[in-house]
């Protein structure tokens, strides 16, 4: 999926409302989600800003080729074929404490912007996990951070939402924003963990969220092949990730040149991806994939976004 070099007003779209195919009626009958659409206001790029792509910002992520590695294996609840803690301990090795803390209040105070922008689009897209037939379900969160997408939809009643994340810092900054949000403390667990092996069972969640993850995970196949072996049939994968600008663009020819650089010194973070062509080949019985840019964060203005059934 390519992204057009135009911005995008974020003013609340139209409703929409997918069925999903005979694959899963399931999705069909519980999970009856409205998806976004876009609005297109004019043209071309608006000027470069620093990268605020989640955890792999170059707020702080510059830091990361000076800093020694030493693993830190985490306890984990379950054994998916690939082992969380070798994956882990292999993707995303421990860090000095000072830097994930440096790296964490970073995101927390450094997000503001973006966020604001974005807003519009994740009410629209939160919205799924509302209403009684989400009572009692639970929800993965695929690099909670500090927790910027509770306020959406962590109070809604009977949720459990599981929030993993490689740096053990960010716990504590995503269980003030749950409890912020309205989610009781009990309900909120946080999982030490890498994208490529999720450690949670097999069709164990109803819902799996990923905000600006696939940019900078090492294996993007691997990832959403996790994801779809985490959800129950009929659940709800809910994403938003920046992408490539479309080929042929001044702005796909900058991402280019700076994608090298940008791995470099922010933490692996991949400016060229085509994330949504990845996501459609996952073999979702349904997916509505949306395109935006966003002008706060231009270089990385081009976003796909959307929902996907199970």
């Amino acid at each position: 999926m390519h992204m057009h070099g135009v911005s995008v007003r974020l003013a609340p779209p139209p409703a929409f409302a997918p069925v999903c195919s005979r694959r899963s009626n399931k999705c069909r009958a519980q999970n009856p989600y409205p998806v976004s659409s876009i609005q297109h206001a004019g043209a071309g790029p608006t000027p470069m800003r620093c990268c605020h792509c989640g955890r792999r910002g170059l707020l702080s992520a510059s830091l990361s080729v000076l800093l020694p590695f030493h693993p830190d294996p985490p306890s984990v609840l379950a054994a998916p074929p690939t082992d969380p803690t070798a994956a882990l301990d292999r993707v995303h090795p421990s860090r000095p404490d000072y830097y994930d803390e440096l790296f964490a209040q970073a995101m927390s105070s450094g997000m503001k912007a973006y966020e604001r922008e974005i807003s519009g689009y994740k009410e629209k897209l939160f919205s799924n996990l509302r209403g009684t037939s989400t009572s009692s379900k639970r929800v993965l969160e695929l690099g909670v951070g500090t927790g910027p997408n509770f306020k959406y939809y962590a109070n809604n009643s009977g949720l459990s939402i599981v929030g993993v994340d490689p740096n053990k810092q960010m716990e504590k900054y995503a269980r003030s924003s749950a409890t912020t949000a309205g989610l009781p403390i009990s309900n909120f667990h946080f999982l030490r963990g890498v994208g490529e092996a999720l450690p949670v069972e097999d069709d164990s969640v109803d819902a799996v969220i990923g905000t600006l993850v696939l940019c900078s995970v090492k294996d993007v196949n691997g990832t959403l092949r996790e994801v779809n072996r985490v959800l129950k049939p009929g659940g709800l994968y809910i994403f938003i990730e920046h992408v490539a600008a479309e080929d042929g663009t001044f702005l796909r020819f900058v991402q280019g040149v700076l994608d090298p650089l940008q791995q470099l010194v922010a933490d692996g973070c991949h400016l060229t991806r085509e994330t949504g062509k990845q996501i459609a080949g996952v073999g979702f019985s349904r997916l509505s994939l949306n395109n935006a840019f966003l002008k706060s964060v231009s270089l990385f203005g081009p976003h796909v976004y959307g929902v996907a059934c199970k």
